[in-house]
């Protein structure tokens, strides 16, 4: 990383301003700010950010008032603070690459400020702040070289007008539950989950809310608007949590710094092709990640919910992932009961006989979950995942899945980490399930490549109330879930599980494109992806699930949505329609592309009827335009592979 001292006045920063503002960072391209305010107008007291944008000369605040302090076991940070100094600016400026995301080579650029304070006690606290072209970033840190402490609350609170529109999710320890659209006189005052988007009233400005650079000396943290419908404040786990069991309050070792607090801010394209959450996480831990291989794979429990208990089964998939090319199939839960001619070992060598390279699953086990699903508890400490990783690595498993988590509290979160270095030594790579959403681990640790969290298909299998939802949440998630990270949704599926689905077969078709994972499990039985047409089936052979780039070319939460990404020199572009009641038409621009080159591209949209596909081939360049039809819940897929 390099770290360098600016001219002062590059940051317009201020010292006692006109309105009460104490001292401010503007992001490189001067658009974003970040003003510190005192609520008391002078040096003592109660302290809050102000995050505003500038657009041609005029100025809107976009989050008049973000709340700042902390409670600690021993003394208060929060109320009678004394403002101290503003620290030298600094330019933050690094490139850095990812194996998996929706880009591979990044940029964490911004400037930088540290706010220094103490309370009463004379007791120090420091407020570092970075203003970035996409967002702002604050974190707290306690610089003193000694104590152990429990922080007893996080005071940080986002004062939200009530006209701001909001999607929000509501609390749940797995974060599968479904966005919900609200604002006005419609604002329930509860736990929400991470991350959650913002459209100010005027609709010029979005913002998503979220964490990063969560580590061992904290808890993941969540929002709350219990206390008043238009502050979220951060909130620590549910002492429930868990089973009960681990401190909801975090426990820390001076010098200390929190995780990042997190605002992405600006267009909705500027929210989905930000990176701000990889970013501002420390960089990758691994020295070698030749063995990190990016990937499709096939999963049999959507169809078949205990299909890893017959032999037979798991062969089939494997047979499947050789059919459609992908390098990847996960043999799920009750591995451990195999039969029908074969065990786990028996699976793994016929697995690998077909070039396909196996992924398993087990239970987080321990007293923190109550599910009894095998096998459980062989990854719950150090010893237990050596003795696991090392059986393994020698019958060949590349990867392995960890389900029930069920608490965000500091002794889970050292959990989850310790899984990640475990893993790492063995070459192996990880897909947490049940879990945390993203909170930048993904760039520490390259190995992990996804995450659920989310409502994902699977919940065809579970309840009957997620068919009609799924297309507007389909078309909400590119927004808010999958901004921050590796999603695994398992898409793509064209027949049904235990309860239908009304999305088209376009629809399901574009997920492969809209849905980013770094390990993407395809969900469908192997007579679903067969019973596809040609081009149908060769697109999901060759569709990447690892980008050089993403750009949203048009969209709005649960609407619509339309994405391209780049995979070296060609592109991908996939649509779907949430309407329930009306088709669209769209013309979709090609201006992204580069100068000078022709691509021909496959087309694949919504044909007559929603199990109908419509297929094109195109010759393009930028200067030309695609007209799309998809039908009610449908959508659209094309590749753009450049001509020679």
């Amino acid at each position: 990383m390099s770290l360098r001292i600016v001219p002062f006045l590059l940051f317009a920063l201020t010292l006692f301003s006109a309105h009460g503002q104490k001292a401010s960072v503007q992001s490189p391209n001067q658009k974003i700010v970040a003003g510190l305010f005192c609520q008391q107008n002078g040096d003592v007291g109660e302290w809050y950010i102000n995050a505003s944008c500038n657009n041609a000369g005029k100025k809107a605040e976009v989050i008049p008032r973000i709340d700042l302090g902390l409670s600690r076991s021993d003394q208060d940070f929060a109320k009678e603070l004394k403002f101290l100094k503003v620290g030298k600016p600094v330019v933050i400026n690094e490139q850095y690459t990812a194996l998996h995301g929706k880009r591979s080579v990044c940029s964490n650029t911004a400037n930088e400020v540290v706010f220094s304070f103490e309370n009463a006690a004379k007791a120090k606290l420091n407020i570092i702040v970075r203003a970035y072209n996409d967002g702002i970033t604050f974190r707290y840190e306690f610089p003193d070289k000694q104590g152990t402490f429990v922080v007893k609350d996080e005071l940080t609170s986002y004062t939200i007008p009530k006209e701001t529109s909001r999607w929000l999710e509501r609390w749940n320890p797995a974060n599968e539950g479904l966005y919900a659209l609200m604002g006005n006189n419609n604002i329930p005052a509860q736990e929400w989950c991470y991350p959650a988007l913002f459209n100010t009233s005027d609709k010029a400005y979005w913002f998503l809310l979220h964490e990063a650079d969560l580590n061992r000396t904290y808890c993941g943290t969540k929002l709350s608007n219990v206390a008043d419908s238009n502050k979220y404040k951060l909130t620590f786990p549910n002492p429930r949590d868990g089973r009960g069991l681990g401190e909801s309050q975090p426990t820390i070792t001076l010098p200390w710094k929190s995780p990042w607090r997190v605002i992405i801010m600006g267009s909705l394209s500027d929210i989905v092709e930000s990176t701000l959450v990889d970013d501002v996480s420390p960089p990758s831990v691994l020295k070698n990640t030749a063995w990190i291989k990016p990937g499709v794979a096939s999963w049999n429990y959507w169809s078949s919910n205990h299909g890893t208990k017959d032999y037979r089964i798991v062969c089939d998939f494997a047979d499947l992932a050789a059919e459609m090319n992908w390098p990847y199939t996960l043999l799920d839960w009750e591995w451990d009961g195999m039969t029908n001619g074969g065990n786990l070992e028996d699976a793994a060598k016929y697995i690998l006989s077909k070039g396909i390279k196996p992924l398993i699953w087990y239970n987080s086990g321990g007293p923190h979950t109550g599910v009894t699903a095998t096998p459980r508890d062989r990854m719950l400490t150090h010893e237990n995942r050596v003795e696991e990783f090392t059986k393994l690595k020698k019958m060949g498993f590349v990867g392995v899945k960890i389900d029930f988590f069920e608490s965000e509290k500091q002794d889970m979160i050292k959990y989850y980490l310790d899984i990640l270095d475990d893993a790492a030594q063995y070459e192996m790579m990880v897909y947490f399930h049940g879990c945390i959403v993203p909170r930048g681990w993904g760039r520490t640790y390259p190995n992990l490549m996804t995450y659920e969290a989310v409502r994902g298909a699977e919940w065809y299998n579970n309840t009957p109330d997620f068919t009609l939802p799924a297309p507007e949440h389909n078309a909400t998630l590119p927004f808010t879930r999958n901004v921050i990270g590796s999603m695994d949704y398992t898409p793509v599926t064209f027949t049904n599980s235990q309860f239908p689905h009304v999305t088209s077969y376009a629809h399901e078709l574009a997920l492969s494109v809209l849905f980013e994972s770094g390990i993407q499990h395809f969900a469908d039985r192997p007579e679903g992806y067969m019973a596809l047409p040609d081009a149908a089936k060769s697109f999901l052979k060759t569709v990447p699930n690892a980008w050089d780039d993403t750009k949203l070319l048009d969209g709005y939460p649960a609407r619509e949505v339309t994405i391209a990404r780049r995979k070296g020199n060609a592109w991908y572009i996939g649509g779907i329609n949430a309407e329930s009641r009306r088709e669209k038409r769209k013309t979709i621009k090609l201006d992204f592309l580069p100068d000078g080159v022709k691509y021909r591209m496959t087309l694949i949209a919504d044909g007559k009827h929603d199990k109908a596909f419509s297929v094109q081939y195109l010759s393009i360049d930028k200067s030309g335009s695609i007209d799309v039809t998809m039908l009610r819940r449908g959508g659209f897929v094309a590749s753009l592979i450049p001509i020679q």
